[in-house]
């Protein structure tokens, strides 16, 4: 069967048409783009789509279409994604030198991009959309619950790895009235995060995790653990026990793979986040046995859909004022990232999780906040 073909007959098994009038259809703009995507698999994709090969005006449930029932192995069988199985085997692709990658080819590309999109709290990680509709009050109602489930006091002395642009410590600082220190591997977050905490009992420091030595009553990393790899989870785990006091709580929110894999895909990698991978729990529990007991798994998945189309909505309004400096090509590598990502969520292909952990067992038990 031939690319145009076969790709035609699989979008039709889940009601997506070729140039149809729906707002989940594909439009081909250029032909090149079958023989691509299945040479090139998920980086075909995204490339040709990058390059205005296609269309979808709601690539969002195209991808959830896809991704829910249909097998996608089949993109997977390329160069591409062969080589960053071997790079992921043979290399530790988050040292501390690999690790910068991420910093320099996302996290620095500018505050003005992500306060355009984000939250005042510039929340960068999955909302807590319980009986609202609205992101500002969603990221709230998340940091008040990680608050709540690490039991924090204002005597406590709190420490947030991978803080981003420092919304947690600011709220955590204001509301609670603990000490947060924050750090980040980010230059441009922590240089925001400083002046963002200014006058707040708050510390912010431009570090790798693997630098901690201090001891904390409660420690906290958000949106951070898909980028410290399988090969590190272990070392990652251990070091947090180490700086931990013995009747701490240990919060982790993370994305969630539902199979254990050691790559991320192909276009994210190259285009969105290099050397990340997401965790899943086997991987995750393995890594942390022997080194803490665990108290609270949640998983509200469910609304990193609704968050991920509110910063489209977002940035889409704000474009006008961004187009000039980071350009169409730009634009289009976003909003394939941002919705393709929704979908995949709404399929439940992926998963959030906040999984709260102790060194020893808190003794009379934990207490479930939802």
């Amino acid at each position: 069967m031939k690319p145009k073909e076969l790709i035609e007959t699989i979008l039709q098994t889940v009601d997506v048409k070729i140039n149809g009038n729906r707002p989940w259809d594909i439009k081909v703009l250029d032909d090149r783009f079958y023989n691509r995507v299945i040479k090139q698999g998920t980086m075909g994709l995204g490339e040709s789509y990058m390059d205005g090969w296609w269309e979808c005006s709601a690539l969002d449930e195209m991808i959830f279409r896809v991704l829910k029932f249909i097998d996608i192995s089949f993109l997977y069988r390329n160069f591409w994604a062969t080589w960053g199985v071997l790079k992921s085997k043979i290399l530790n692709l988050q040292t501390k030198t690999r690790g910068e990658k991420v910093a320099r080819r996302h996290y620095n590309l500018g505050n003005d991009l992500y306060s355009s999109f984000l939250d005042p709290y510039l929340q960068y990680s999955c909302g807590y959309f319980k009986n609202t509709e609205d992101l500002n009050k969603a990221q709230e109602q998340k940091l008040d619950l990680i608050c709540k489930k690490l039991q924090l006091k204002s005597t406590d002395k709190v420490l947030d790895i991978g803080c981003g642009w420092g919304g947690f410590a600011k709220y955590a600082s204001e509301h609670y009235g603990c000490h947060v220190t924050g750090i980040t591997i980010s230059k441009e977050q922590a240089e925001y995060a400083k002046t963002f905490t200014e006058n707040l009992n708050v510390d912010i420091h431009l570090m790798d995790y693997r630098d901690i030595k201090e001891k904390y009553d409660k420690v906290v990393s958000v949106g951070m653990f898909e980028h410290v790899g399988f090969k590190n989870y272990r070392n990652f785990f251990k070091i947090v026990s180490n700086n931990m006091n013995e009747n701490g709580i240990f919060l982790l929110h993370t994305i969630g793979r539902n199979k254990s894999i050691t790559i991320t895909d192909p276009w994210f990698e190259k285009y969105i986040f290099p050397n990340s991978m997401t965790p899943s729990q086997k991987q995750i529990a393995e890594s942390y046995e022997k080194i803490f007991v665990m108290e609270d798994w949640h998983n509200f998945g469910q609304y990193y859909d609704k968050t991920l189309l509110s910063w489209w909505k977002n940035l889409d309004a704000s474009w006008h004022k961004l187009k000039d400096k980071y350009g169409e090509r730009f634009y289009k590598m976003f909003r394939f990232y941002l919705l393709s990502s929704a979908g995949s969520f709404r399929a439940r292909n992926i998963q959030l999780w906040q999984i709260v952990l102790s060194p020893h067992g808190l003794v009379g038990g934990y207490k479930s906040i939802r």
